[in-house]
């Protein structure tokens, strides 16, 4: 029978929760782990597995972002060894390489099947991944999509026969215009988290996937959009770099103490220290001229300075910053050029270490579920009626003193007049909203532990402006 024959390979990670499930051929199955894996990770045929049926295509993105996670790249992209410090688990007993997994039984429907179940352990794996050659392998999977993205994006914006000569990249103006139009609709997409809970449920997205999450009409955090700005213009072959910024983040910067976050952790009564990485934005070298994009939107303005409006910014001086409209108060928000270990290493910390990203996100950093020039939608966890109160009651509280409109609802819905006004005019955003509501839920038990429920808080927002200077 053909489920005789058919044994399943899955590949857990045991922070990110992302999980990879394929058929691999029975006889496999004998094999050492190191020789499975190199079969079935490190050179596995992702496109034909497809086309055969073995993996679904969710599963294939998961096996793709776990390959980046378990192997180092070359320069051009290509995998190469395991990451010093990677460790498999199976049955929550160690692994070797040498070791031939043993087979577990799973059901899939009313059949039981064959199953190796193992689990990648990366707590002791350092910052080794080479960025610009993750970059390029991103880029070769999904090629079309993003050139098509790059394509529209331009013929929208400055018709097609100028879009064709942009995308030349011959002059400095012709750079300048293709950093400035992706940019802008980068930072036009949705600042959101609300996908993090549908769809694919990634605790935090890798520059790709928050492009890929863009094109299907979502968007990201500030620090996803950044990423998915730079791994556009990587692939373009145009020079950036990561900045740092946050409220009253002075000069100087604590390069020391975010490295050393960055190894132990530990972040208790480190407040101070970790305003600097608060926020991200880029700053290119274009022909010799800076240029210091901030294409996150939510509550930060569009930013596009360039030369000594750029260098004015970067000047580390007290009188120079962005003022942020944040909920009750304004921010003055100052950005810094800093060592790129620092922003690199925080992202692949976020991407691949940090198991709570997503709560801590939204809810320690406050950046809610939603967050537009109009609207500021979050959820409301509670327990009893009691909390609930007293959690509704200081939004309240801080929205009357803001003279700002707000809604709560104890029931996660819409239905208030704040609620309709928001759902007629984002529809699709919060048909979105109501469905992440499950995962959600869950996602919170588990970091704060049973028991919760959950409402909906909308906030109406004032306007604010954008900065964009290019002279």
């Amino acid at each position: 029978m053909e489920a005789e024959k058919t044994v399943i390979l899955q590949i857990n990670d045991s922070i990110t929760a992302r999980v990879a499930a394929l058929r691999i051929d029975p006889q496999d199955a004998l094999l050492p782990m190191g020789l499975l894996l190199d079969r079935y990770l490190l050179h596995a045929p992702i496109d034909r597995l497809i086309q055969e049926g073995k993996i679904t295509k969710r599963s294939a993105d998961a096996l793709f972002a776990l390959q980046d996670l378990v192997y180092a790249s070359s320069d051009n992209g290509q995998l190469m060894g395991m990451f010093a410090g990677i460790n498999f688990k199976q049955m929550d007993q160690p692994i070797d390489l040498g070791e031939v997994p043993q087979l577990e039984t799973a059901r899939a429907g009313e059949t039981e099947v064959p199953v190796i179940d193992l689990t990648l352990e990366r707590t002791n794996v350092g910052y080794d991944r080479n960025w610009r050659g993750f970059h390029k392998r991103k880029w070769r999977r999904h090629t079309d999509a993003y050139l098509s993205f790059v394509q529209t994006t331009l013929e929208s914006e400055c018709g097609q026969s100028d879009a064709a000569a942009i995308l030349q990249l011959d002059s400095k103006e012709q750079k300048l215009k293709f950093i400035r139009v992706l940019a802008r609709r980068i930072w036009e997409s949705d600042f959101e988290s609300y996908s993090r809970f549908i769809g694919d449920k990634l605790i935090y997205k890798t520059g790709d996937e928050t492009l890929r999450n863009i094109i299907d009409g979502a968007g990201g955090i500030c620090s996803e959009k950044v990423q998915a700005l730079k791994f556009l213009t990587d692939n373009f072959g145009l020079d950036s770099e990561y900045v740092l910024a946050g409220d009253n983040a002075r000069a100087p910067v604590p390069v020391t103490r975010l490295r050393e976050l960055l190894t132990t952790f530990d972040f208790r009564f480190s407040k101070r220290y970790m305003r600097y990485w608060q926020h991200l934005a880029l700053v290119y070298d274009i022909d010799g001229t800076p240029v210091l994009v901030d294409a996150t939107n939510g509550n930060i303005p569009f930013l596009f300075l360039q030369g000594n409006a750029a260098e004015r910014l970067l000047s580390h001086q007290p009188e120079i910053f962005i003022e942020v409209r944040m909920v009750e108060f304004p921010e003055k928000f100052y950005y810094h050029r800093v060592p790129q270990d620092v922003p690199e290493n925080l992202l692949f910390a976020l991407e691949g270490w940090i198991p709570d990203a997503d709560m801590v996100q939204i809810f320690d950093n406050e950046l809610g579920l939603y967050v537009s020039k109009d609207f500021f939608l979050t959820p409301i966890p509670f327990r009893n009626e009691r909390e609930f109160s007293k959690l509704s009651q200081e939004y309240f509280q801080v929205c009357r003193r803001a003279n700002l409109e707000c809604s709560v609802s104890r029931d996660w819905s819409l239905d208030s007049p704040l609620g309709q006004r928001f759902e007629d005019q984002e529809p699709q955003v919060s048909e979105r909203i109501m469905r992440s509501h499950e995962h959600l839920l869950n996602r919170y038990n588990e970091w704060d532990g049973p028991g919760h429920q959950s409402g909906l808080v909308v906030i109406k927002l004032r306007d604010r402006g954008d900065v964009d200077n290019q002279g």
